[in-house]
């Protein structure tokens, strides 16, 4: 693990730097990453220690800031915080790919059973023509009057059922059965 140290307004002693690095080995096992990088933080306003530590773990950054009359202390309790931060992470991580195995698995299972329960499709919207007799073209002339897109007729020189239909690019088509 490698770690930076920045003083704001005080300067980083081998004590502190040691301290540190200490801390860091009690918690070793959390973080066995070997990219894994930290920037420490002190800080002193007035009588305020101020011990913030930003960890670079993975994919993700982990941050604690912990004030203190105690440089040692603030440093300390700020190293605990990440150790909770990290842990939390983990446990996260670990449960996410768990549960994604179980739900595929889940998923595996149930993909039969929806085949055999497909629904048929609905009809949603039914209507009732009255079917006049009329010629093909008295019908053509009928459907441009509307706004319908369709005409149901009987012709009345067969005595079929015929449908007309506006097309796309502006004339009509005729279905005969």
């Amino acid at each position: 693990m490698k770690i930076e140290f920045t003083g704001r307004h005080v300067e980083v002693t081998p004590a502190i730097r040691s301290h540190v690095e200490n801390n860091f080995k009690k918690i070793e096992h959390v973080f066995n990453d070997p990219s894994t990088s930290a920037h420490v933080i002190i800080d002193v306003e007035r009588s305020r220690h101020i011990g913030e530590v930003v960890l670079h773990w993975r994919d993700h950054t982990l941050t604690a800031r912990v004030t203190d009359k105690d440089m040692y202390q603030a440093l300390t309790r700020a190293i605990e915080k990440l150790e909770k931060q990290a842990l939390k992470l983990k446990k996260k991580i670990i449960d996410g790919k768990q549960n994604s195995r179980k739900e595929r698995a889940a998923a595996e299972e149930a993909e039969p059973a929806m085949e055999t329960r497909a629904e048929a499709p609905r009809i949603i919207l039914a209507q009732k023509y009255e079917v006049k007799p009329m010629t093909p073209e008295e019908a053509a002339l009928r459907l441009a009057e509307n706004s319908d897109q369709f005409i149901v007729f009987r012709d009345a020189e067969t005595d079929r059922i015929g449908v007309l239909y506006k097309r796309k690019d502006g004339h009509f088509g005729l279905i005969e059965p």
